[in-house]
């Protein structure tokens, strides 16, 4: 993921799981070998499925196509559009 993302990207292993950042946002995480984003306005022209990360949480959209490094880029950037910088 290195390479299309810029410097301002990370992620941070929370109860066997990551969770991901672009520019300081979370806006998804690695649930049991899935990569799941936060449901927001912009990111739902995918039509991606939504799963749950674990049982009692919210559902999140279930990105598929992980090798399309383009695609990936963009539901990142679309989904981060929508949620508040925590700064």
């Amino acid at each position: 993921m290195n390479d299309i993302w810029n410097p301002w990207h990370g992620c941070k292993a929370m109860m066997g799981e990551f969770l991901l950042y672009y520019n300081d946002i979370l806006f998804g995480g690695i649930y049991d070998n899935r990569l799941l984003v936060k449901i927001v306005d912009n990111n739902k022209k995918y039509n991606m499925q939504e799963q749950l990360p674990y049982e009692g949480a919210k559902s999140m959209y279930l990105v598929d196509d992980v090798d399309n490094k383009e695609l990936l880029k963009e539901i990142t950037i679309d989904t981060c559009k929508d949620l508040p910088n925590k700064k």
